[in-house]
């Protein structure tokens, strides 16, 4: 029975991977360019959710407007419809986006909450330096997430820059986050599921400012200010 639960379970975690993926490459980017308010309808009948001021990132929740509304969910979360004349749309997936093959698919059993997670992409490798996203906190320069996950920040080179969003921009120094999924002790009662102890994730930090290649699924966290993230890591290597 246990066999058949754990099969079950990782069917489902697939299904749900797949249609992440797809939903991933239909969600586009917006920005808004005007005070623009956050409604619950596509009507200024009902009053506002909130005021989403200039410069605040959006994911369209359909790219298809609606009454001159398009249904959107705002950085803090906040789902609702804004008036299309006040947004700016942006591209449905970077173009440039540097695909692979060589990313482990088991690590999403470990990754706390995926739902949260929007795939870009299932499978890239990226170059770029790590850089300390802790301001000198901790020797490895990483955040020691409660999860039992990294943040880590990593200054992209050139050519991949165009992967970064306003979130990364605004609240990440203008770096791609990297995830390395149950590295740490995990402190947070409903993430200990995901990190059991028979789990060891084998991923080493390289030191900060080391030239890395990293190989992980590129997806958008829908919490905090939307950032772009390679989340899980599968691989970071010390490149020339």
């Amino acid at each position: 029975m246990k066999i058949l639960l754990r099969i079950g379970n990782r069917i489902l975690s697939c299904v749900c991977l797949v249609l992440a993926f797809a939903f991933g490459v239909l969600a586009q980017q917006a920005t808004v360019a005007r005070d623009v308010n956050l409604r619950s309808d596509p009507s200024t009948t009902n009053p506002r959710i909130e005021l989403l001021k200039s410069g605040s990132s959006l994911t369209l929740l359909d790219s298809t407007p609606q009454g001159g509304f398009y249904h959107v969910k705002a950085a803090d979360g906040q789902e609702g419809w804004v008036w299309s004349k006040n947004i700016t749309l942006g591209t449905a997936l970077v173009a440039t986006v540097p695909t692979s093959t060589e990313c482990d698919d088991s690590l999403w059993d470990h990754v706390y909450n995926p739902q949260r997670l929007i795939v870009k992409e299932q499978c890239v490798a990226v170059t770029g330096t790590i850089v300390d996203a802790t301001n000198k906190k901790e020797a490895d320069g990483v955040r020691h997430e409660a999860d039992g996950d990294t943040h880590g920040w990593l200054s992209l080179d050139p050519q991949y820059k165009s992967m970064l969003n306003a979130g990364n921009i605004s609240s990440e120094g203008g770096n791609m986050v990297f995830e390395i999924v149950c590295m740490f002790k995990v402190s947070q009662a409903d993430a200990k599921a995901a990190c059991p102890s028979t789990f060891h994730n084998p991923v080493e930090i390289p030191p900060v400012g080391s030239h890395v290649r990293v190989i992980g699924t590129y997806v958008q966290d829908t919490n905090h200010a939307q950032w772009m993230e390679i989340h899980p890591v599968t691989s970071i290597t010390v490149a020339p």
